[in-house]
Protein backbone atom coordinates (compact mmCIF):
# COMPACT_ATOMS: atom_id res chain seq x y z
CA UNK A 1 0.00 0.00 0.00
CA UNK A 2 1.40 3.39 -0.93
CA UNK A 3 1.50 6.43 1.28
CA UNK A 4 -1.09 8.90 0.02
CA UNK A 5 -0.01 11.83 2.19
CA UNK A 6 1.05 14.63 -0.13
CA UNK A 7 2.98 16.84 2.26
CA UNK A 8 4.47 14.04 4.39
CA UNK A 9 4.94 15.45 7.94
CA UNK A 10 5.87 18.95 6.72
CA UNK A 11 3.11 20.63 8.79
CA UNK A 12 4.26 18.78 11.90
CA UNK A 13 7.88 19.80 11.36
CA UNK A 14 7.08 23.46 10.84
CA UNK A 15 4.36 23.82 13.46
CA UNK A 16 4.84 25.87 16.60
CA UNK A 17 4.51 24.40 20.07
CA UNK A 18 1.31 24.62 22.09
CA UNK A 19 2.58 27.41 24.33
CA UNK A 20 4.27 29.46 21.61
CA UNK A 21 2.61 32.46 20.06
CA UNK A 22 0.72 31.49 16.91
CA UNK A 23 1.05 34.91 15.32
CA UNK A 24 4.23 36.02 13.63
CA UNK A 25 5.55 39.13 15.28
CA UNK A 26 6.18 42.12 13.08
CA UNK A 27 9.69 42.24 14.55
CA UNK A 28 10.53 38.99 12.73
CA UNK A 29 9.70 40.55 9.38
CA UNK A 30 11.55 43.78 10.19
CA UNK A 31 14.93 42.15 10.92
CA UNK A 32 17.79 43.43 8.75
CA UNK A 33 19.78 40.77 6.91
CA UNK A 34 22.91 41.86 5.07
CA UNK A 35 24.89 39.99 2.44
CA UNK A 36 27.24 37.54 4.13
CA UNK A 37 25.19 37.09 7.33
CA UNK A 38 24.83 33.54 8.64
CA UNK A 39 21.18 32.63 9.14
CA UNK A 40 19.26 29.60 10.43
CA UNK A 41 16.24 28.42 8.43
CA UNK A 42 13.12 27.46 10.33
CA UNK A 43 9.80 27.29 8.52
CA UNK A 44 6.88 28.87 10.34
CA UNK A 45 3.44 27.49 9.52
CA UNK A 46 1.58 30.76 10.09
CA UNK A 47 3.16 32.35 7.00
CA UNK A 48 2.94 30.05 3.98
CA UNK A 49 4.33 32.40 1.35
CA UNK A 50 7.85 31.54 0.17
CA UNK A 51 8.11 28.75 2.71
CA UNK A 52 11.30 26.66 2.49
CA UNK A 53 11.13 22.97 1.60
CA UNK A 54 11.22 20.66 4.59
CA UNK A 55 14.72 19.41 3.72
CA UNK A 56 16.08 22.92 4.47
CA UNK A 57 14.38 23.14 7.89
CA UNK A 58 17.10 23.52 10.55
CA UNK A 59 19.88 24.23 8.05
CA UNK A 60 22.31 27.13 8.22
CA UNK A 61 23.25 29.24 5.22
CA UNK A 62 24.69 32.56 4.11
CA UNK A 63 22.69 35.49 2.73
CA UNK A 64 23.60 36.37 -0.85
CA UNK A 65 20.65 38.56 -1.84
CA UNK A 66 17.85 40.53 -0.22
CA UNK A 67 14.58 42.13 -1.26
CA UNK A 68 11.76 43.84 0.64
CA UNK A 69 10.11 40.65 1.91
CA UNK A 70 12.45 37.80 0.98
CA UNK A 71 16.08 36.83 1.38
CA UNK A 72 18.26 34.73 -0.92
CA UNK A 73 20.26 32.11 0.99
CA UNK A 74 23.07 29.80 -0.17
CA UNK A 75 22.66 26.39 1.52
CA UNK A 76 24.51 23.10 1.13
CA UNK A 77 22.36 20.12 0.10
CA UNK A 78 23.64 16.55 0.20
CA UNK A 79 22.93 14.56 -2.96
CA UNK A 80 24.23 10.99 -2.86
CA UNK A 81 27.85 11.47 -1.72
CA UNK A 82 28.26 15.10 -2.75
CA UNK A 83 27.30 18.45 -1.27
CA UNK A 84 25.81 20.87 -3.74
CA UNK A 85 25.53 24.60 -3.10
CA UNK A 86 21.86 25.50 -3.55
CA UNK A 87 20.39 28.98 -3.67
CA UNK A 88 16.91 29.35 -2.24
CA UNK A 89 14.60 32.31 -1.69
CA UNK A 90 12.92 32.40 1.71
CA UNK A 91 10.63 34.95 3.28
CA UNK A 92 12.19 36.77 6.23
CA UNK A 93 9.70 35.30 8.74
CA UNK A 94 11.21 31.84 8.17
CA UNK A 95 14.80 32.73 9.12
CA UNK A 96 16.72 34.17 12.06
CA UNK A 97 20.31 35.13 12.75
CA UNK A 98 22.39 32.05 13.52
CA UNK A 99 24.20 31.77 16.85
CA UNK A 100 26.71 29.19 15.62
CA UNK A 101 29.24 31.89 14.72
CA UNK A 102 28.85 33.51 18.16
CA UNK A 103 29.66 30.21 19.88
CA UNK A 104 32.84 30.01 17.83
CA UNK A 105 33.96 33.57 18.54
CA UNK A 106 33.16 33.63 22.28
CA UNK A 107 36.14 31.46 23.39
CA UNK A 108 38.45 33.38 21.07
CA UNK A 109 37.48 36.69 22.66
CA UNK A 110 37.92 35.24 26.15
CA UNK A 111 41.39 33.94 25.25
CA UNK A 112 42.41 37.35 23.85
CA UNK A 113 41.23 39.00 27.08
CA UNK A 114 43.20 36.51 29.20
CA UNK A 115 46.34 37.05 27.09
CA UNK A 116 46.01 40.81 27.48
CA UNK A 117 45.61 40.53 31.27
CA UNK A 118 48.60 38.16 31.55
CA UNK A 119 50.75 40.48 29.48
CA UNK A 120 49.84 43.48 31.64
CA UNK A 121 50.54 41.48 34.79
CA UNK A 122 53.92 40.32 33.45
CA UNK A 123 55.04 43.79 32.39
CA UNK A 124 53.70 45.45 35.53
CA UNK A 125 51.30 47.92 33.97
CA UNK A 126 48.83 49.50 36.39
Amino acid sequence: MTNKKIRGRAPAICSLGLLENRFVLSAASMQVYKTGDTVAIKGVNTVQNEMPHKRYHGKTGKVYNGTQHAVGIAVNKQVKGRRLAKRIDVRSEHIKHSKSRDRLLKPLKENDQKKKEAKEKLLGFN
